[in-house]
């Protein structure tokens, strides 16, 4: 069993797969961890020896995840809520973002919050 900060990485996955589990290692940041290392991507998490597990886990820690990545993405948002800025008025009401349609698309949202439902906007 492979313990990387926190996070359980299951046996029988690949260890490009298993470093996904990891809040902030995506795919092609798992693919340069395992290059960077001389790990087969596609190798089994049962297979690595307590010297890779070691080195993984040096490297990932350079990287920002988990908790500090999360604080990093609330303060983003907070700073957007004091600027009082669109971004911020989309998030704050579940909307897509970064200009995707909302006509057509963002229905699934928009169905499952409900027009009551809709978080309230800040009061001046």
């Amino acid at each position: 069993m492979f313990r990387l900060l926190g996070n359980v990485l299951p046996d029988k996955k690949s260890v490009g797969i298993a470093l996904t589990y990891v809040y902030g290692v995506w795919v092609n940041t798992s693919k340069d961890i395992c290059k960077e290392l001389w790990i087969e991507f596609n190798s089994k998490v049962k297979d690595l020896t307590d010297e890779d597990q070691k080195k993984i886990t040096d490297l990932v820690r350079t990287y920002t995840v988990e908790n500090d990545l999360r604080r990093q993405v609330n303060w983003d948002i907070k700073k957007l809520k004091e600027l009082k800025t669109v971004r911020w008025m989309k998030h704050n009401l579940w909307m897509p973002v970064r200009g995707q349609q909302t006509r057509t698309n963002a229905k699934t949202a928009k169905k499952l919050l409900g027009r009551a439902k809709v978080r309230p906007t800040a009061k001046k």
